[in-house]
């Protein structure tokens, strides 16, 4: 096989490989979803069928990769828009712990046993479940731990202060769209989220960029005028 061919096929392979993770968005790899995996894989098993078979030319190659990546584009532009496929597609964070109470189901949904857990305490220097508040497994498989207070740094406990437990804020509003299965996590509805934002002068959700909540802390909400560019969306 010509050695110029395979050349030209590794170098279409590396300028394709770098437009698809640009469309991915740059994320660390814990912060991958499970797609953003699957799609660097089938990539991966494209370029590696076809650099060393000399019946795929370099112009069957590239119509390839770019069908690739337009099927990349939508799926990320589709899941963007819409919160129910963005959940099939990329999943969504899930509670192992809650209030200090662990939930067995959701354990067994990630294939997780207790070994397995302690483990992921002891890597984020926690030795004890009795330490943690809320536990999260994040769409990537990282882990998000909130503690009681009493065992943070500097903690209340040494000071002396009378400080309430915090509660984990969810996100609620992400880009214009109502995130229906966080309100479902913390038991409201969506016109509960409607009134309370229309309190603090907020009438359209579209223009809102990122509201987040919590029992303890209340709303934390971003429109699109309060970027940098304060340009909207596109």
């Amino acid at each position: 096989m010509d050695y110029l061919l395979i050349t030209g096929k590794l170098v279409i392979g590396i300028v394709f490989l770098l437009t698809i993770i640009r469309l991915l968005g740059r994320k660390e790899l814990a912060e991958m979803t499970p797609f953003d995996i699957v799609y660097l894989l089938i990539f991966g098993g494209i370029l590696e069928e076809s650099v060393y078979d000399d019946k795929v030319s370099i112009w069957m190659l590239i119509f390839a990769l770019v069908v690739f990546g337009l099927i990349v584009f939508v799926i990320e532009k589709v899941a963007e828009k819409s919160d129910k496929a963005r959940i099939v597609l990329m999943g969504t964070p899930d509670y192992i712990i809650k209030d200090g109470k662990l939930n067995t189901k959701r354990m067994d949904r990630n294939m997780m046993e207790m070994e397995q857990l302690r483990i992921m305490l002891r890597q984020q220097g926690i030795f004890s479940l009795r330490e943690v508040k809320d536990l999260i497994i994040e769409p990537g498989g990282s882990v998000s731990i909130n503690t009681y207070a009493r065992y943070k740094p500097a903690t209340v406990g040494d000071l002396k202060l009378d400080k309430p437990e915090e509660d984990p804020s969810v996100l609620l509003v992400d880009g214009g769209f109502i995130k229906e299965d966080m309100l479902e996590l913390v038991g409201k509805s969506k016109q509960w989220l409607y009134d309370r934002l229309a309190e603090l002068g907020y009438h359209d959700t579209d223009k809102i960029l990122y509201c987040e909540w919590s029992e303890t802390e209340g709303f934390y909400v971003r429109t699109y005028d309060d970027t940098t560019d304060a340009g909207g969306r596109e």
